[in-house]
C-alpha cells in the first residue's frame, strides 16, 4: 500500500500554460483529467457539477503520450483499485486565494476520516471560530474543487455527519467514503 504525504498546490493558481487532457475509466464512470505545465488542473467525473466547458480542458492526448497525465491516470487507477491511499502529484488547480486555502485544508484530511464544513471554516479563522459568511464561502470552495478524489472534498460532511454536497453526486460520495473506509480498515489489520 502506497501512502504519500499530501501534495501542495503549486503556483498562484492563475496559470495554465499548455493545457491537455485525457479520459480515464473509473468504477464511478469516466473522468476527464486535465494538466498544464504547472501540474494537475482538474479531475472531473462525467456529469459533475461546476465542470468547465470542453475548450477549457485543452488538447486531448493519450495518457501514455504525456508523463504527467500518465502519472495522474496511474495513481487514480491504483487508488480506485485500493493499491494506494494518497497521491503524490504536482497540483495546480485554478482558483482564488481563498478557494486554494480551502483546498489545501482538504489535502490534510487523512484517508478514511472526515471533517465538517464548520470545522474547515473554523480552522481558517485566527480565533478558531467560524463566521456565518465564511462557512458559506468554505462550502462553495469545497463544492468547486476542480480536482475530485485527488483533493478529497468527498471527506467533508455535514455537521451531523450526514452526506451533503458533492459535485459528483451523493452516490459517488458514498462510494468514495466506503472505499476509503474499507482500505484503511484493511490496512490497520495488516499492522
Amino acid at each position: 500500500m502506497t501512502v504519500a504525504s499530501p501534495p501542495l498546490l503549486r503556483g498562484d493558481g492563475a496559470s495554465a500554460q499548455n493545457r491537455r487532457s485525457t479520459r480515464l475509466a473509473t468504477p464511478l464512470g469516466d473522468m476527464l483529467v486535465a494538466v498544464s505545465d504547472d501540474g494537475v488542473l482538474g479531475a472531473y467525473f462525467d456529469g459533475q457539477a461546476h465542470q468547465p466547458d470542453a475548450a477549457w480542458f485543452g488538447a486531448r492526448v493519450e495518457q501514455r503520450d504525456d508523463a504527467l497525465l500518465d502519472a495522474a491516470a496511474q495513481q487514480l487507477t491504483a487508488w480506485f483499485a485500493g493499491e494506494r491511499t494518497d497521491f503524490d502529484l504536482p497540483l495546480a488547480p485554478l482558483g482564488t486565494p481563498f478557494q486554494r486555502s480551502v483546498w489545501e485544508l482538504l489535502l490534510r484530511i487523512p484517508p478514511g476520516e472526515t471533517t465538517t464544513y464548520g470545522e474547515l471554516s473554523a480552522s481558517l479563522s485566527p480565533d478558531g471560530v467560524a463566521t456565518p459568511g465564511q462557512a458559506q464561502g468554505v462550502g462553495q470552495a469545497v463544492g468547486h474543487n476542480p480536482v475530485s478524489v485527488i483533493v478529497p472534498c468527498h471527506r467533508v460532511v455535514g455537521s451531523d455527519g450526514s452526506l451533503v454536497g458533492f459535485a459528483g453526486g451523493l452516490d459517488r460520495k458514498r462510494w468514495l467514503l466506503a472505499h476509503e473506509e474499507s482500505e484503511t480498515t484493511r490496512e490497520s489489520r495488516l499492522f
